[in-house]
Parts: C-alpha cells; sequence; structure tokens
C-alpha cells in the first residue's frame, strides 16, 4: 500500500509556463461546454469526467486538450448529440452496441457496464461497438470493471495514423489497450498504451507547448525518420506525408512487427468483428459515419476463484517484481498503473496544470460556444 509519503508526486514534469486549476472546476467547465452544444448532460459529464480523469493521471495527450476535437466533431454534425444506442446483438455473455455515431466516451462506458453485467451472470462479458468516435483513454473504462472487483480490458481502434512494418504510409490506427485488475489496496493495476510508438496527441501537445519529436517517432513518405519541429511534424502527419511508427519501430529487428500484429489484431476485434471500420476505413471525428470500433472485457474474478485468494495471488508476484535487483538508472520499479495512481493523488491535491497555450484554446472554446472559463486557478508557473 502507497503511504502519504508518496504522495507529491508526478511521472512529467510539467512544461512551464502553466497554471494549475482545479480538477472539479475544470470538469465543470468541460462539462459546461458541451452542455452549451445540445449534448445531454449526463452524456457531457461522461466526456468531461474522462478527459479530465486523463489529465489527472498525467496523461495530458487525451486530456483537455482534446476538447477542440470533439467540439469540431459536433459543430460539423459528425457526432450525434442525440444517439439512440442499442444492442444490434444481445446472445448470452456477447453483444455488439450500436452507438448511432454518438460520442465514444458514452458509447464505451454504456458498453462496459453492459459487459459487467454479463459477467456477474455468465463470469465473462464481452461487448463490442460499431457506428463510435474516439473515445479517450482506454484505462478509463477498464478500471469500470476493477471498481466491481473485476478485471477490465478496454480497446478500440482510431483513424489510420501508422504505418504498418515494412510500410511508409499511414494504415493502422494507434490501437490501444488497457488491461486492469483489482488490488487488495490501492492503487490497481493498470496497464493503458497506444500500440504505436506514440499517441498522435502527444505530437500534438509537443506542438502546442513548443517542444520537438525525437527521431524514432515518425517516418516520413520516403522512408526518412523525422524529427524537430513538432508542428511541421503533425502537419505532415495529417497531410498523409509521414506516419508515426508501430510499437518496436520500423525493423522487425527491433520489434515493430509485434507491435503491427497487436495493433491488426485489435483492428479485427473492434473493426472487422463489430461491424465497424477498419485501418484505413476508420474515420476521424469530424468524418461523417467515421465508424470506429470499440472492445469492452469483463471478467468476474469470483467465478474463477475466490477473490481474497486472486489478491493474494496478484500480491505475491507485485512482490516477487518489487524484490527483483533494480539497475543502476532506475529509480524505481514500477507496477503499471503506480505512476498514473500516484500522478492522480498529487493533482487531486496541488492542481492539475494546464499549459497556457492550452487554457488559451480552452478560453476560445469558451467564448465560441457561450461559457465563461471559469475554472480556479491555484498556482501559476510563468517562467
Amino acid at each position: 500500500m502507497v503511504t502519504d509519503t508518496y504522495l507529491l508526486f508526478e511521472k512529467e514534469r510539467p512544461t512551464p509556463p502553466y497554471i494549475r486549476v482545479t480538477a472539479n472546476s475544470l470538469k465543470r467547465f468541460v462539462k459546461e461546454v458541451f452542455v452549451a452544444l445540445g449534448v445531454r448532460e449526463g452524456d457531457a459529464e461522461v466526456v468531461a469526467d474522462v478527459l479530465v480523469t486523463a489529465d489527472l493521471m498525467g496523461v495530458s495527450s487525451h486530456g483537455v486538450q482534446r476538447v477542440e476535437r470533439y467540439v469540431a466533431g459536433i459543430e460539423c454534425g459528425a457526432v450525434n448529440i442525440d444517439p439512440e444506442m442499442r444492442l444490434a446483438v444481445d446472445s448470452g455473455a456477447v453483444g455488439v452496441l450500436d452507438a448511432d455515431n454518438g460520442l465514444g466516451h458514452v458509447a464505451a462506458l454504456k458498453a462496459m457496464m453492459i459487459a459487467i453485467e454479463k459477467a456477474g451472470q455468465f463470469g465473462a462479458g464481452v461487448i463490442l461497438v460499431r457506428r463510435s468516435h474516439h473515445y479517450g483513454i482506454a484505462g478509463y473504462y477498464a478500471l469500470k470493471a476493477v471498481e466491481r472487483g473485476m478485471i477490465g480490458i478496454s480497446m478500440t481502434n482510431s483513424e489510420s495514423l501508422v504505418a504498418y512494418i515494412g510500410t511508409v504510409e499511414r494504415y493502422l490506427g494507434t490501437n490501444p489497450i488497457a488491461f486492469a485488475a483489482p488490488r487488495r489496496h490501492p492503487p490497481p493495476l493498470l496497464y493503458d498504451g497506444a500500440l504505436s510508438v506514440v499517441p498522435v496527441g502527444k505530437i500534438e501537445v509537443y506542438g502546442k507547448v513548443g517542444k520537438e519529436v525525437p527521431a524514432g517517432w515518425v517516418i516520413g513518405s520516403n522512408g526518412e525518420i523525422l524529427q524537430g519541429d513538432a508542428r511541421r511534424i503533425h502537419e505532415a502527419i495529417k497531410k498523409r506525408e509521414a506516419a508515426i511508427l508501430p510499437l518496436g519501430g520500423y525493423l522487425e529487428e527491433f520489434g515493430g512487427h509485434k507491435g503491427s500484429g497487436l495493433a491488426l489484431m485489435v483492428d479485427v476485434l473492434c473493426g472487422v468483428l463489430s461491424g465497424a471500420a477498419w485501418g484505413s476505413h476508420v474515420g476521424y471525428t469530424t468524418v461523417k459515419n467515421a465508424n470506429v470500433g470499440h472492445t469492452l472485457i469483463a471478467l468476474d474474478i469470483s467465478k474463477f476463484m475466490e477473490l481474497g485468494e486472486f489478491y493474494d495471488r496478484l500480491e505475491h508476484m507485485v512482490s516477487d517484481i518489487k524484490s527483483l535487483r533494480k539497475s543502476p538508472w532506475a529509480e524505481n520499479i514500477w507496477i503499471p498503473g503506480e505512476k498514473a495512481w500516484l500522478t492522480m493523488q498529487t493533482r487531486l491535491k496541488i492542481g492539475i496544470p494546464l499549459h497556457l497555450n492550452i487554457a488559451e484554446g480552452l478560453k476560445k472554446i469558451a467564448s465560441k460556444v457561450g461559457v465563461k472559463f471559469d475554472v480556479e486557478v491555484v498556482e501559476e508557473h510563468l517562467t
């Protein structure tokens, strides 16, 4: 169990200039933006919670800097703000949810709650989603199963941004997978990662805060490895003049075929099997009929063994790992989810850092939709 001595921890140092704001006020503001756009109050609450949770965990690529993306999707009519989501398939432990082009966050949460209900009855619940949109951080939904003492698995496909191994074109999505398991004491086990070297949101954030893209993230259309100005590289990706590399990089010697293969697996489950789009057929948030697909899985541990026995066995495993001989350059041995959990506890206490460029973007959106940017600033770091 993590003690209070470790609570002031952030897995990545914020880049100045930035302000720190309270999580509650930021969530309230984001909700007000979507309500002003006509989104149902409950749905707006879900979107706000997903985005602010990402920032609390230190995943700024998927945090409130993404508000602009979803606002654009609603304004152009690609995102349906009044969807009729329904189970198109409902058979025992499995089902397929038709999201009716609604917000992906709402669809994925609904699907996971159905999967949890089915897992309670059958031991496992598997719900696929079609006709959806981008859903934010995959881990958010996996953790919903953890809240019920279950194992949660969440994955999604996305617009094509990643080069398949041996190619230089955008074809695969970043296609993240999240796996979460409960522990007797927090933090829960949480793995959440894209199957590309980085998510495109990280390159987007780098452009907004003035950081450079290192070599090894992006490949140009003629095969050169790109590095440097993040805005320029992000534009090249958008114009299909570049692609993000798969997990492992562009060579089989470093495992690029593994990243490509795993991303293909996600596309088969989320796209081909669900009835959604796959690969280069998946649309961006501002594309009508984007047809993004998700897979949400819940496993009821108590149907396999006593929950207490599972906790004991998992803690034994964690203890094994923590007692391994540490490398000279490692400050700590981390279990997946620990850094995000500690960052969340810290930011709940001292506030969420928002780079001034991102804050300015949110202010422009607020002005456009007619709401106040009334977040509570608790600290400023302008230099």
